[in-house]
This record gives C-alpha cells, sequence and structure tokens, in this order.
C-alpha cells in the first residue's frame, strides 16, 4: 500500500479556495476567513465535515460552511454543560470516598498496601501521589501539613483535594469490593456499574477539559450500561450513554432538570445537529428524567 504525503500548508485564503473546490457552500467569505482565522481548518472541518461528505472526499454542494460551523459551535457548548455536570459528580464523589476510606482505615490509612487490592496498583497510586505534592508544593494547605505537623503528612481527606479524576477512578477501582460498595450505595448503584462510569466519565472530562469533539464521535472508553438501557439498543459508544450514567448518580438534582431543558434548547437552535449521531433516542428527555 502506498503511503500518502503529506499536503503543504496554505494560507486562509488558500483554504476557502480549497473548500469551495471540494464542494462545500461558501456564501459569505469574509465570515469563512474570520472564522478561519480562530479556528483551525483541521480542528473544524476535518472533525466536523464528517459524515457530510461522499465517498470521494467532497461535499456534494448541498452541505454550506455555516453548517459545519454549527456542529461546531453547538460542540463547544454541549461539551461546557457537560463539564460542570461531571464536575459536581467529582466533587461529591471524593468527598464520599475520602470520608468513608479515612472513617475504615484512618486519615493515613492509603499509605498501608493491605489496605487496597493490589500491591502492583498501590504503588502506582504512591508515586502518583507523590508527584502531584511535589508540583503542588507551594499550595498553602500542603506546606501548612508538610511544616506545622509532626509528620509533615497529609490526611486522605486533604490529599484527595490533588487527584485527578483518572486518578480518583484508579484508587476507587484499586479499593477492596466491601469499601467499593460502601461507596456505590450512598449513590444506590451498583459498585460495578459505579466502577465502569467512573471510569468512563472520568476519560470523557479529558475530552471536554481538553475541548474535544464529543458529536458523531465513538468514545473509546465505553461504561457499562443497565439492561434496560442496553434491550433497547442504545449505544455505550456514543456521549447519551455518559448522560444515562450521569442521571444514576444525581438524582433529584434541579440542576439536571436544568441541564436536560438546556441541552433541548441547543438542539433548537442548532436545526443541523443530528442527535442520533450522539445516541440520542427519541424519548431522549424522558429517559434522562424518569
Amino acid at each position: 500500500m502506498q503511503l500518502k504525503g503529506h499536503q503543504p500548508s496554505m494560507n486562509i485564503d488558500a483554504q476557502i479556495d480549497n473548500l469551495k473546490a471540494i464542494g462545500l457552500k461558501i456564501d459569505d467569505e469574509d465570515y469563512a476567513r474570520q472564522v478561519l482565522n480562530d479556528i483551525s481548518y483541521f480542528r473544524l472541518i476535518k472533525a466536523y465535515g464528517l459524515g457530510l461528505k461522499g465517498k470521494n472526499a467532497n461535499f456534494d454542494g448541498s452541505v454550506s460552511f455555516k453548517q459545519i460551523v454549527e456542529l461546531y459551535l453547538f460542540n463547544a457548548n454541549f461539551r461546557q454543560l457537560l463539564f460542570s455536570m461531571i464536575e459536581r459528580i467529582e466533587v461529591n464523589l471524593r468527598c464520599r470516598i475520602a470520608n468513608h476510606f479515612s472513617h475504615v482505615y484512618g486519615v493515613l490509612g492509603y499509605e498501608n498496601s493491605e489496605n487496597f487490592n493490589s500491591v502492583e496498583y498501590h504503588q502506582e497510586f504512591l508515586d502518583d501521589i507523590n508527584n502531584e505534592i511535589a508540583r503542588n508544593n507551594s499550595a498553602p494547605f500542603v506546606k501548612n501539613f508538610k511544616n506545622n505537623y509532626a509528620d509533615g503528612k497529609i490526611p486522605f481527606y486533604a490529599l484527595v483535594e490533588l487527584f485527578s479524576f483518572g486518578t480518583l477512578s484508579k484508587f476507587y477501582k484499586n479499593m477492596k469490593p466491601l469499601d467499593k460498595k460502601a461507596v456505590a450505595q450512598i449513590y444506590g448503584v451498583g459498585y460495578t456499574y459505579l466502577e465502569s462510569w467512573i471510569e468512563h466519565i472520568a476519560f470523557v472530562r479529558n475530552i471536554c477539559a481538553h475541548y474535544g469533539r464529543l458529536y458523531n464521535i465513538n468514545l473509546a472508553k465505553t461504561p457499562k450500561l443497565y439492561k434496560q438501557y442496553s434491550e433497547r439498543g442504545l449505544s455505550s459508544l456514543r456521549v447519551y450513554a455518559t448522560l444515562l450514567c450521569i442521571k444514576h448518580l444525581i438524582p433529584n438534582d434541579r440542576h439536571w432538570s436544568d441541564f436536560i431543558d438546556t441541552v433541548e434548547l441547543l438542539f433548537e437552535k442548532y436545526s443541523h445537529v443530528n442527535k442520533e449521531l450522539m445516541g440520542f433516542p427519541e424519548d431522549w428527555q424522558q429517559l434522562l428524567s424518569a
């Protein structure tokens, strides 16, 4: 198989000429020039043009530049909304894990590998934490514990604030089954589901944090869905599955109702968005509200 050569760099005007040459409708070149000066061709066209081109990699003349920008703007707004919901989960999960673990094993119990499933993962965790402490050495609460306490160690209820969501997910995964079960019971879910959901949501959180695409993309880290969802054919690959997980972690939260309403407004505002490409069924609101 012959490998492709890299395309040469194009200035903004050349990018516009190229888009017109491959069949994209551009009614306002000044607008296109402004957008392409703010959002890279690769980030905009290559990502949000997916599924809108024919087999010959050209547009058929019916797709407009503004339509692709609309998909980009929808994704940006949806991503910001989702990020705020994930933040709520991340904060309360830190609290609940820290409260349980500190109560059962003491505030320095994280140092003892016997309090975990895997010694190997525990050592990786300690290495990661030592790096985080060094990186945050000037943080007031880190300095306080290091300088004002006899052993200079940081209690778990404070240490957990240095965790990334990914580290928090790994920590939960390496907890003993009884401990995982105790935390999961607070949410009213089974711990195997919670473990899967946390890992998945942490993955999606990183996409949000790095301004990535959630529209029309298969997610590499998928969650374990309840049978009631999988039997309906709802895909764990698409971002709607993320919302199904979140729904069970923040029941009766008024912010969740606001989130659902705002997503519906986004669909109304950006009419070219295809909900199916995000895994949304026709009754998506009812499923998320039930």
